[in-house]
């Protein structure tokens, strides 16, 4: 490419955003991040310095997307979207028969309606070999007992993205779930147990690059298909 890399990440400022910007940025690319705490995504500014652009904000809030549209907008170009920010809902997880349902629109409206929006003002901006990625979860294909409001709303992220990716062969439209990983999150999610057996997000990255480098045709993968080769 002759101009600057330039990827737009949600949730960048921790867990797997964060280490996926800092790797990118390493390789020479520009970052635009978002998230909704505002002191920690000007941290990760600090770190990464004037490659990493900062527009914090609610992805959920429409205003917010107007705003990172318009910051995207002005490079004129995209070449790497991932829709990495996620809500895992209460923690302890409720079953779905007693899920609070103003609780599970928010996880909706972060997981499904937002990473939508995202994709709907970033295709347009996508370079020819352009990829976007929703970051997805195996909960979203295996039906775990007290995962449905998140689980069902990473299904429905795979469903979008699948189709997404039949309306749009010209381009590169992946869901990843990177499986695992030490991030806040995860720890929400089995609140009061030990997980630092789980991978740093850092371990996991390089998966995803070789899924960006790699190009193979749009669909599911895991980061396991990236540690041993794609055997599809």
């Amino acid at each position: 490419m002759t101009h600057r890399s330039t990827a737009l990440i949600t949730g960048a400022s921790a867990g797997f955003g964060l280490a996926l910007a800092r790797s990118l940025i390493g390789r020479g690319w520009r970052v635009i991040g978002t998230a909704r705490r505002a002191d920690r995504l000007a941290r990760t500014g600090a770190e990464l310095g004037k490659a990493f652009l900062a527009v914090p904000g609610d992805i959920t809030d429409p205003a917010h997307r107007a705003e990172l549209a318009e910051t995207a907008r002005e490079f004129r170009h995209l070449d790497l979207v991932v829709n990495n920010a996620s809500r895992l809902g209460p923690s302890p997880m409720p079953r779905l028969a007693n899920y609070p349902l103003d609780q599970l629109e928010l996880v909706y409206r972060t997981n499904v309606i937002a990473p939508l929006a995202v994709l709907q003002f970033a295709l347009p901006l996508l370079d020819p070999d352009g990829v976007a990625v929703s970051v997805s979860s195996d909960a979203g294909v295996e039906p775990y007992p007290d995962w449905g409001g998140y689980g069902s709303s990473k299904a429905a992220l795979d469903q979008l993205t699948a189709i997404l990716a039949a309306e749009h062969p010209e381009l590169s439209i992946y869901a990843f779930d990177p499986g695992d990983m030490r991030t806040e999150m995860h720890q929400a999610a089995f609140p009061g147990d030990d997980i630092s057996d789980r991978p740093e997000p850092e371990t996991v990255v390089p998966a995803l690059l070789r899924l960006i480098e790699q190009r193979p045709k749009s669909g599911r993968y895991t980061a396991a298909d990236f540690t041993v080769g794609i055997g599809r």
